[in-house]
């Protein structure tokens, strides 16, 4: 512990260094991935399945957050001057907290679709309908609305300096804030968590213990619990836990105490800031086991390409042989 009266200043140029180019790219790749996984999911509207409604809602989610990043990259590429005004500020944050805790809704409910799938197949049979689905996923859209709301009702600026932008609060509702965001944490994450375990654990239990089920249906099911989880233990759980423990080290910095874990507890905050950014570039792997068809076009798709470079080398061997041959050239072959 130091005994500073005023805690040691921690480097703000480290976030514009490190988020500008992870927002490029996440907006490049995100962008394509999306895209395409959208395309490919109502080109095939009429086989949409109950799972693929919230495959589609996911892809909806992740889309909106895309679209705020360009503004993101002028904000950290003008060294964190935000130029669009507090009102859009907000707008764009809150569009942020949607994209997250709404694939972390429809990624929970995907978790419990496919468990009810394998573990109880005849009672989730013809009683789960497309509209229940839907139904499902408004009431999704609307959790996490209200959950984000409050959040546009902290100040995001510094006093009254519009130029900053925080995903956070300023300092002087900092303990608001943190009480706040500790119960979003355990409302908007935790308890989504514990149900994807829960149904992953028992559908584990179940694959591993029952001979029955298509060899296909198993392998297809494990990588999409894989995915699942990896999205949950990479994307979301170190931003929860260092977005509070960075609120916790400026409360306790409000109030004069100080500790050297301070600037590595920021750097991890910003790190996690990537990681949970990633989701929107890494979601569209759902697409790939969600539907079975999808795979099957992808792998259609890059055989296609491979024969299309294989036929334009070929032509152009034969064009090369043509004009030397013409031009009474020699070829010569090893």
């Amino acid at each position: 512990m130091l005994n500073e009266t005023a805690c040691p200043s921690v480097s703000f140029d480290f976030t514009g260094k490190f988020l500008l180019p992870v927002y490029i790219l996440v907006f490049i790749i995100g962008l394509v991935a999306n895209g395409w996984g959208l395309k490919s999911l109502l080109h095939n509207w009429n086989k949409l399945g109950n799972v693929n409604v919230f495959v589609l809602n996911l892809g909806l989610t992740d889309v909106l957050y895309l679209l705020t990043l360009p503004f993101l990259m002028v904000y950290y590429s003008m060294k964190n001057k935000w130029i669009f005004g507090e009102a859009f500020c907000k707008i764009t944050r809150f569009c942020f907290n949607v994209n997250l805790y709404g694939s972390i809704g429809f990624l929970t409910c995907i978790s419990v679709y496919r468990y009810l799938a394998i573990v109880h197949p005849m009672r989730a049979m013809g009683r789960i309908t497309l509209t229940h689905s839907v139904m499902i996923s408004v009431i999704v859209w609307l959790l996490v609305s209200v959950q984000s709301l409050p959040d546009m009702f902290f100040t995001k600026t510094y006093g009254n300096n519009t130029e900053k932008c925080y995903d956070t609060t300023d300092n002087d509702y900092v303990e608001d804030y943190l009480k706040y965001t500790l119960g979003w944490t355990l409302t908007g994450f935790c308890i989504s968590l514990l149900i994807t375990l829960g149904c992953y654990g028992h559908v584990i239990v179940v694959l591993c213990s029952t001979n029955t089920i298509d060899k296909v249906l198993k392998q297809r099911s494990l990588k999409l619990m894989f995915i699942l989880i990896l999205l949950f233990s990479v994307c979301y759980i170190p931003y929860h836990v260092f977005r509070n423990l960075n609120l916790w080290s400026r409360v306790l910095t409000k109030q004069g105490i100080c500790y050297k874990w301070y600037n590595r507890v920021y750097i991890a905050r910003q790190i996690s800031r990537v990681l949970v950014c990633l989701n929107s570039a890494l979601n569209p792997l759902v697409y790939l086991h969600a539907r079975e068809n999808i795979c099957a076009q992808l792998r259609r798709l890059i055989q296609q390409a491979r024969q299309a470079v294989i036929s334009t080398v070929q032509a152009l061997v034969q064009n090369y042989k043509g004009f030397f041959s013409q031009a009474g050239w020699p070829l010569y072959t090893s």
